[in-house]
């Protein structure tokens, strides 16, 4: 477990399917974003710093993650 996360603050996409291919991420007290698996809560943690999320964020409104 990362230190500074509260498991109260994980927040799951509202795009999340019934199908369990879901992602949370939750704002640590130094701003940076964790992200993880919503099926694994005790599995891996990605850590992005601010500048990182956002440019993460920019580019999938953008379209540039979509496929086909």
């Amino acid at each position: 477990m990362v230190d500074g996360i509260d498991p109260a603050r994980w927040r799951k996409s509202s795009y999340s399917d019934s199908g369990g291919a879901c992602v949370e991420t939750a704002i640590l007290s130094d701003r940076r974003v964790a992200v993880r698996h919503s099926k694994r809560p005790g599995g891996a943690i990605l850590l992005y710093t601010p500048t990182n999320w956002d440019a993460f964020l920019k580019g999938a409104r953008a379209g540039e993650f979509d496929i086909g």
